[in-house]
């Protein structure tokens, strides 16, 4: 078993990451009980430790605060001033040029309804607006901080201030003449808002609403076993259990609470850790894909500790489900639903409700895994976020009516809150490109993608050497085939032989499979033809790596050949200069040999498929021989050394190369032809 070494022991990150959460939990106390309007109540008999208030529903806090307000009049302050001032201005425009245009009755009544006006008020025009707005029928008025009930009706603005003046014009006077006074001048507002005095009445208002109905006396018992949840003690239990998490205790508390979250979280992990070194210790020891892991599980806890601890969201808003969706694109289902389980399970520790958290959560993850059994297209990542959103759904109703039984308890703000999630997990396509190209990964879909050759080299393979392209197709098809029968990546295996030869591009005539008459070997030494062949390995390498293929499809253009011989050519010289010293290398491909099942596989496809061209009668006894002959050969000339495969796993693929290359080469029966005596023999009527 190849297994990357580490520069830091896998089960450091485990207990970095252990920590970390725990450190991040909150620390306030959490009722231990879980109760239900209408429901048994499922525990031993309860009784107050301590004396605690019965606390009024927020709804009724809300009502009687209402009702309250109802009677609050706000604060508005007259400034004394401004009357003053303006009446001192009326006087000392009179003296200096307005006693040329009125007598001193104007003067008189001017003054006189500016003390009036004054008196009542004058407010701005947005100020009388709200009071009516709010339906105020009266505001307090303070006057040398003596306050006052005043009628919102008595209030002036300048605009009508200046129109009272003018309408009540006594008939002695001259109308157009008390006009051209600018009376405008004279008027301004007196009467402000004091939302100083307003809010700290508002608020004494507020607070002298009683937020709690009664006391319950230490000792007092508060329910029993199987007794039914009325809504008086619905009341209690949920007065109390605002007691005891509004409870802090001091640092000795919070330091208890940290060691046991700390002890549930290592648990949790632990497991975590059994599970991947017992059933996947290559996953383990790698160090991209354990820290891959930890972060996924990571970064959804403190996700969850950060909208539970600052009230941000309802929880249920969360994308949990990515989790397995991100792992079972990169790895296998079991891990997806274990990693999975690992992080609902460490959320739980926090979530409000974690039982039916927890329930709703596993549904969610079992449906991934079902669901993205096959990933292959990305369409399947939109159908997983639907099935999620229906599995949430149906969980909550059959939640609801279990506990409540009542069909009005259903919160149905609950469903926005599915969509809302059904909504971010559609980004889980984003989010797989993104982690892909981060860590490395190479995607089921990104391999489906690659394979399609409508587009990109594989569709210049097809055009420039269709002779190789068809060569590739039929190691596809060898190669999937036997990948799937012993449990390695079959899409892996598929693509990579796709793209194995696409170094013939460069010299595609070289290649027996591409020439049409023409051997452009005839008049090459057996070096120079050694060295156009083996060129199309390091060719192929350059034009993927120029496309930005993955490293793991470049994997097997470098494999394919492993570090064998040329043989046709290096054979040939061998029996022309028996006795010549060679140079072997000249006739050796690069390397490196296989070293996963997949790459090995392709290899074996590789050889296999293009020997079988050269047979003269493709029975099952010479296509039997021709396999066992391959692939024993390559055994012992060590390519295969580094490839993970059971002897099992080799007489599997044999059983596999050797099925499929009897319908690929299945002969079709020949039609006869109708002997010509049997037609001229025919009737009229049969014909």
């Amino acid at each position: 078993m190849n297994i990357k070494n580490f520069n830091v022991h896998p089960a450091v990150y485990f207990i970095i990451a252990a920590l970390l959460m725990a450190y991040f939990f909150p620390r306030e106390a959490k009722f231990k009980y879980q109760f239900y309007e209408g429901k048994p109540w499922k525990y031993g008999l309860l009784t107050a430790s301590t004396n605690f208030p019965i606390y009024k529903t927020d709804q009724e806090v809300k009502e009687e605060q209402d009702s309250v307000m109802k009677k609050f009049q706000p604060y508005y302050r007259t400034n004394p001033t401004v009357e003053t001032s303006e009446i001192d201005k009326l006087r000392s425009d009179y003296n200096a040029k307005l006693n040329k245009k009125v007598d001193a009755t104007y003067m008189k009544y001017i003054e006189d309804m500016l003390r009036q006006l004054y008196g009542n008020g004058i407010v701005s025009p947005q100020a009388l607006e709200e009071m009516k707005g709010k339906q105020y029928t009266a505001v307090n008025l303070l006057q040398n901080n003596v306050s006052y009930s005043h009628y919102v009706s008595d209030f002036f603005t300048v605009k009508t201030a200046y129109e009272f003046i003018i309408n009540n014009c006594p008939a002695k006077l001259n109308k157009s003449l008390l006009q051209s006074c600018d009376i405008n001048n004279y008027l301004t507002e007196n009467v402000t808002f004091d939302e100083e005095m307003s809010e700290k009445v508002k608020n004494e208002l507020l607070q002298s609403v009683p937020i709690s109905s009664g006391v319950i006396q230490a000792g007092e018992r508060i329910v029993d076993r199987g007794e039914i949840v009325d809504s008086n003690i619905y009341n209690v239990l949920r007065s109390l259990k605002i007691v005891y998490e509004s409870k802090s205790g001091g640092n000795q508390r919070h330091n208890l609470m940290l060691i046991g979250q700390i002890i549930l979280v290592f648990g949790i992990m632990f497991c975590y850790w059994l599970f991947l070194w017992s059933f996947r210790i290559k996953i383990l020891y790698n160090q991209r894909n354990t820290f891959f892991l930890i972060c996924c599980i990571f970064a959804t806890v403190l996700l969850t500790e950060i909208c539970i601890r600052n009230s941000l969201f309802n929880i249920y808003i969360i994308p949990y489900a990515i989790v397995p969706i991100v792992v079972r694109t990169f790895f296998d289902s079991r891990t997806a639903l274990f990693t999975h389980l690992v992080t609902v399970l460490i959320c739980s520790v926090i979530a409000p409700f974690p039982h039916e958290f927890l329930v709703m959560q596993v549904i969610a993850g079992m449906v991934v895994t079902y669901s993205l059994k096959e990933l292959s297209q990305r369409s399947q990542l939109m159908h997983c976020a639907l099935f999620v959103f229906l599995s949430y759904a149906l969980s909550y109703l059959g939640l609801v009516l279990y506990q409540d039984a009542d069909i009005n308890k259903i919160h149905w703000t609950m469903f926005l809150y599915f969509g809302i999630n059904f909504v971010l997990l559609m980004f889980t396509y984003v989010l797989v490109y993104i982690l892909e190209k981060t860590f490395g990964y190479l995607s089921p879909i990104t391999l489906v993608e690659l394979s399609n050759i409508n587009t990109g080299l594989l569709k210049k393979l097809s055009e420039n050497c269709p002779g190789t392209f068809q060569h590739s197709l039929q190691v596809s098809i060898l190669a999937s085939a036997a990948a799937s029968e012993i449990g390695a990546n079959a899409q892996l295996a598929r693509t990579g032989a796709m793209y194995h030869d696409i170094g013939k591009m460069s010299n595609p005539i070289y290649f027996t499979e591409n020439q049409s008459g023409v051997n452009p070997h005839s008049s090459l030494s057996y070096e120079d033809s050694a060295k156009y062949i083996i060129s199309h390995v390091t060719e192929g390498v350059k034009i993927a790596e120029k496309a930005s293929l993955p490293k793991e499809i470049i994997d097997f253009i470098r494999t394919h050949h492993g570090q064998g011989k040329a043989k046709y050519f290096y054979n040939s010289y061998r029996n022309k200069y028996p006795g010549k010293p060679i140079d072997e290398s000249i006739f050796t491909y690069p390397g490196p040999n296989p070293f996963t099942k997949e790459t090995a596989i392709v290899m074996m496809a590789d050889a296999v498929e293009a020997a079988s061209r050269s047979l003269k009668e493709h029975t099952e006894e010479g296509i039997s021989a021709l396999v066992n002959k391959i692939i024993d050969g390559q055994i012992a000339d060590g390519l295969l050394k580094n490839a993970p495969l059971t002897f099992k796993d080799v007489e599997t693929i044999k059983k596999v190369f050797i099925e499929k290359l009897k319908i690929i080469y299945h002969t079709r029966i020949s039609y006869p032809d109708l002997k010509k005596a049997n037609a001229d023999n025919k009737s009229p009527k049969q014909s």
